[in-house]
């Protein structure tokens, strides 16, 4: 069975596994780097600020006591728009319906929230990932934001909640 678990600032322990965890396993589905988040960035406070944005929702889900993806919702970039950031399942538990329970999850919290739609980043290529959004009615509308270093750019996916 799926467990899902809010994460607050004081779960930043198991946060902080989860996203070295993706980081080290899936590099090519993030914006952000490994070496970002070791070192220097290997802080107590910033995994705590990570988990303090205001007006977020930051989900893992564990499987067989063991945590095993994750999830943030986060304010967007205008008011009605729910961001969501850090999707994450591991490879072991894939197949399982882990992802699914956590993009529920998000939306049932952002449609509390009355946000209007919810969005998110996806690499090119990562043809997995985007197939679950689709499942969950994103549409991808195409790249957007910066050049990345490897020539590529996101593509942003949208899914409009105002109207279901």
């Amino acid at each position: 069975m799926i467990e899902l678990q809010v994460l607050t600032a004081d779960d930043w322990t198991v946060w902080r596994a989860l996203r070295i965890a993706a980081l080290t396993e899936a590099p090519y589905a993030f914006g952000s780097r490994l070496e970002d988040w070791q070192g220097e960035g290997d802080r107590e406070e910033r995994w705590r600020g990570r988990l303090s944005i205001p007006g977020s929702h930051h989900l893992a889900a564990v499987l067989e006591g063991k945590p095993v993806g994750m999830i943030s919702g986060v304010p967007g970039p205008s008011s009605g728009v729910v961001k969501l950031i850090s999707m994450w399942v591991s490879t072991d538990a894939r197949g399982r319906g882990v992802g699914d329970h956590l993009l529920r999850a998000v939306e049932q919290w952002a449609r509390q929230t009355r946000a209007a739609s919810l969005e998110l980043a996806v690499m090119p290529g990562n043809e997995h990932a985007i197939a679950l959004y689709q499942r969950h009615g994103f549409q991808d509308v195409g790249p957007r934001g910066e050049v990345l270093p490897d020539g590529r750019r996101e593509h942003l996916m949208v899914k409009e909640l105002s109207s279901h």
